[in-house]
């Protein structure tokens, strides 16, 4: 039976995934995503997985990588310049196709920067931030309640197409707390794996690997990779409101998406025809979405806490219409009142894109 219970975003991203059948994970403590690793070091145990505090962040992504490799359902967290130490790891789990979940709670940076929230690791998630040609599924919770849907759907993702999964949040959601409400799901097993390493048996002699030394082998590995990724294209989400008589539409995602929403309703409220459009998979990105709205508005407003890497996937796009620009960066967090200034600037002739 589902329950209902109240809890902060970092406690409520692991239960999911203990909920959606993970039993191992591999981490390191970094603000602001700490409890996540502290949640499952309690949890863990008591439904017969195993936690796991790495030595370093480049250590517990190759855990992941062996356990992935053994059929398990894994997942790891970390935060911005963890995710970074993370990436070759990342590439190599790609590149081998192992599923795997991965959780980033973003902060202000370059560098270590700062704890605060912060949405600037955008180009890391959708652009492949480690080497080589691959692709992550990606996918942007809005709300505590979305960490808990989206991260369940995530092992399923990880498990259909054999890929890591990225969960982009920020430190904004992992510390807020809401009423969450999961699922009922006992017992939930992961499918057959019948590529997987589990020991001798009756089965052929199986090989995980991201490598092959010949370049021709490697470069069918790359082709094979890439017709997966255009099929997992098919997994776009996203959601609008009020788009059908809009002139301007914000775009925004993830805990921003919701500061965007407060500040369409009180533009919508003092007469301006605002809508919104909230890309759920940040990766793939719902550019067909944008292209047909591009036919009808007369602009776009893109809202973020970086310095525009949204900016980039609305403008391919978008086309000529004209796409503005509103962020805050370092870890602060833009206001409905800041956004509501931006809309009304744009909407009376003053606005000059980015």
């Amino acid at each position: 039976m589902a329950e209902t219970i109240l809890m902060k975003g970092n406690e409520a991203v692991a239960e999911a995934a203990i909920r959606a059948g993970c039993k191992y994970f591999f981490g390191y403590p970094i603000t602001p995503q700490s409890e996540v690793p502290e949640y499952m070091s309690r949890r863990l145990p008591e439904v017969g997985g195993t936690f796991l505090q790495a030595e370093s962040e480049i250590a517990a992504i190759n855990m992941v990588y062996g356990a992935a490799s053994g059929g398990a359902r894994v997942m790891t967290s970390s935060s911005s310049p963890g995710l970074s130490l993370k990436m070759e790891g990342i590439s190599c789990i790609a590149g081998a196709e192992l599923p795997c979940v991965i959780v980033n709670m973003v902060r202000g940076g370059p560098g270590l920067g700062t704890i605060q929230p912060a949405q600037s690791d955008y180009y890391q998630a959708t652009k492949a931030g480690g080497h080589g040609d691959y692709r992550m599924m990606v996918l942007a919770p809005k709300s505590v309640q979305e960490m808990v849907d989206l991260t369940i759907e995530a092992f399923d993702l990880a498990d259909q197409y054999r890929n890591p999964v990225l969960i982009l949040a920020d430190g904004l959601i992992g510390q807020m707390m809401e009423p969450v409400t999961f699922p009922d799901c006992p017992d939930k097993q992961p499918p057959a794996k019948p590529w997987a390493l589990t020991g001798k048996g009756p089965r052929a002699r199986n090989v995980v690997t991201n490598w092959k030394l010949a370049p021709d082998k490697m470069e069918e590995i790359n082709i094979r990779l890439f017709e997966k990724y255009s099929i997992m294209e098919q997994e776009t989400r996203f959601e609008t409101e009020q788009t059908k008589d809009a002139d301007l539409v914000l775009v925004a995602y993830g805990s921003t998406a919701r500061i965007a929403q407060n500040a369409l309703h009180k533009a919508r409220a003092s007469g301006y025809r605002v809508g919104l459009l909230r890309p759920i998979t940040v990766w793939p990105f719902p550019y067909a979405a944008v292209q047909d709205l591009a036919r009808r508005v007369q602009a776009f407003l893109s809202v973020e806490m970086s310095m525009g890497q949204l900016v980039t996937d609305i403008q391919l796009a978008a086309g000529e219409t004209p796409v503005h620009f509103y962020g805050r960066c370092g870890g602060v967090i833009p206001t409905p009142a800041e956004v509501m200034e931006k809309i009304v600037t744009i909407l009376s002739g003053g606005g000059n894109g980015r």
